[in-house]
């Protein structure tokens, strides 16, 4: 009798959630089929959508330990855990904004962002309104900054693998195998971070997927007041932004997609990883050119081989004797593989590096030993590499022959040996994943279903190539391809180039587009200091590099 009157309440209550829903904004138009998006996850995202319509965002001074101080503002939008389930376990997302700072008139809404990861966490982003970001003083007066914890992430029902302590630790093992004791040793990590995955946060395994990411975003949208979204995504955030559009074409306002990730689905995400191995290879050849051509200055090499050579002898030194008992191989590898990423990191990473050249070890030590009194810090470090694994898992069916994986490796290896193996063991537990995996999504949108979408993608970017802006373009109808040329910095947006800068304010404040897709030249190369000032080497070197929320990253 009981479980009679539940269902029927419920029944009710789903028709009339749904009516609210059309009123609130336009449906969605009929999406690909994909491997979750039948017709349960697409009613449960309509009735959460206007269940936090009608609820809102409950804004109030953010909290004390968050860091965000007033005028930004934090609250709560509660989700479904599953969205088969609309009535089942929610999630509550920490969402935080800066309002616009421009007149009534100016205001335009609501401009949502995610940085990347999968694990990065967006709520910096406002700061760019109260700290007067120069890049970023227009398009404040016209939206509110608002910024998100994905699902799993920092305080939206945080996930985790291993102790964050344990994760911490180092040194860890060299990711370049010397022998297949080596690559056992890794593969046995891998499978106990996989199990320990599903024994931390085997409840929220199946549900942390892109499609999951991309309704958690319409439902924000609902909860904000917005009728369509305007939203800015880099890195991993171009991918939910795809799926986003995929999913939600007529909810699309304004959308800029920054550094993208290639959506075809045979490449989500085993080949995009491979791919990664060859495009850091080449960045990171770009940096060692850089540093040669700088040689008066840092004094490590004037050829690339030279450099490359100090590098090789750099790693074998920390192998046989990790630099102050902590820094091996795979420390180095984490502190370095920022230059290739971002050029802002050119000039720090070369000076700790010429430290060393010069005798000094002291700043590759403070810049890469853990601090294990940083408690939040390293829960916050491992929660992100946590909800990368994830995501990354579930999203996609990975291979699980062994033999496939060290293939594929070894021969990369061959070619491109700055990251291959490093990204294999990060990827590797995947192979024997706990939860459920799906299939990718089929991303794409038709002309007439949605607004013109932005894309900002550099030629030679090393975490997302260069080929995934021009694919995502060629699958979103009416999008255009800002292409930045001879350039590889992440995050294209976030950069001084006038000929992006414009173009992006322009369709932030006007929608407006360019007929025809662009090509900018490349933004200022990084300038090494004079040789004077070189010779201040000092923990700056390390200090001087982006706080990880500025470094939205696919690793």
């Amino acid at each position: 009798m009981i479980r009679n009157a539940a269902l029927g309440s419920a029944a009710t209550l789903i028709t009339g959630t749904l009516a609210a829903s059309l009123l609130l904004a336009p449906s969605a138009s009929a999406a690909p089929a994909s491997y979750d998006n039948g017709a349960a996850e697409s009613v449960g995202v309509q009735i959460a959508a206007a269940r936090a319509a009608r609820s809102g965002i409950e804004w109030k001074d953010c909290p004390a330990d968050w860091g965000f101080a007033a005028p930004i503002q934090c609250g709560w939008v509660k989700v479904p855990l599953d969205y088969r389930k609309p009535f089942g376990k929610t999630i509550d997302l920490a969402v935080d904004r800066a309002v616009s700072t421009g007149t009534k008139d100016e205001r335009q809404g609501a401009l949502v962002y995610n940085p990347g990861g999968p694990g990065g966490s967006g709520m910096r982003f406002p700061k760019r309104t109260t700290t007067n970001s120069p890049l970023w003083v227009n398009t404040a007066k016209a939206y509110d900054f608002v910024g998100f914890d994905p699902r799993g992430v920092g305080h939206s029902a945080p996930i985790s693998c291993i102790d964050p302590q344990e994760f911490v630790k180092a040194p860890k093992a060299d990711p370049v195998p010397d022998s297949v004791a080596d690559k056992n040793a890794q593969r046995k990590l891998a499978a106990d971070y996989a199990d320990g995955c599903k024994a931390r946060s085997g409840e929220m395994l199946p549900f942390m997927t892109t499609p999951n990411a991309a309704r958690d975003l319409d439902v924000i949208r609902a909860a904000l007041g917005e009728k369509k979204l305007n939203f800015l995504g880099v890195s991993y955030g171009t991918y939910m932004g795809g799926v986003y559009a995929t999913l939600f074409p007529t909810h699309v306002r304004r959308m800029i997609v920054d550094s993208v990730v290639n959506p075809d689905q045979s490449n989500i995400w085993y080949e995009a990883n491979l791919g990664q191995d060859v495009a850091f290879q080449m960045r990171w050849n770009d940096w060692e050119d850089w540093v040669a051509k700088n040689d008066n200055v840092f004094h490590i090499g004037d050829t690339r081989a030279k450099v490359e050579a100090k590098w090789l002898q750099l790693r074998a030194q920390a192998k046989a004797k990790p630099l102050g008992g902590t820094v091996g191989p795979n420390e180095l590898l984490g502190f370095f593989q920022k230059a290739p990423y971002y050029d802002s990191s050119w000039v720090p990473t070369a000076q700790a590096f010429a430290a060393w050249v010069a005798g000094d070890e002291k700043p590759l030590i403070e810049a890469n030993t853990p601090d294990m009194s940083d408690i939040q810090g390293n829960i916050s470090a491992e929660n992100g590499n946590a909800v990368y694994t994830a995501v990354e898992c579930a999203d996609a069916k990975w291979p699980t022959s062994w033999t496939k994986w060290d293939r594929d490796n070894t021969k990369l290896n061959e070619k491109y040996p700055f990251l291959t193996w490093s990204n294999a063991w990060m990827n590797l537990p995947c192979a024997t994943w706990k939860s459920k995996q799906y299939n990718p999504i089929e991303v794409g949108a038709k002309r007439g279903t949605i607004a013109p979408v932005l894309i900002v993608q550099s030629e030679r970017d090393a975490a997302t190539p260069y080929e995934g802006g021009v694919e995502l373009h060629r699958r979103l109808a009416g999008s255009r391809l800002i292409t930045e040329q001879n350039a590889g910095s992440h995050g294209v947006t976030s950069l001084v180039n006038p000929c992006i800068n414009t173009r992006v304010d322009t369709y932030l404040l006007t929608g407006k587009v360019d007929a025809q897709d662009v090509k900018c030249g490349p933004h200022a190369t990084p300038v090494a200091p004079a040789p004077a000032a070189a010779k201040s080497l000092t923990k700056s070197a390390a200090s001087d590099l982006p706080a990880r929320e500025e470094l939205p990253a696919v690793r």
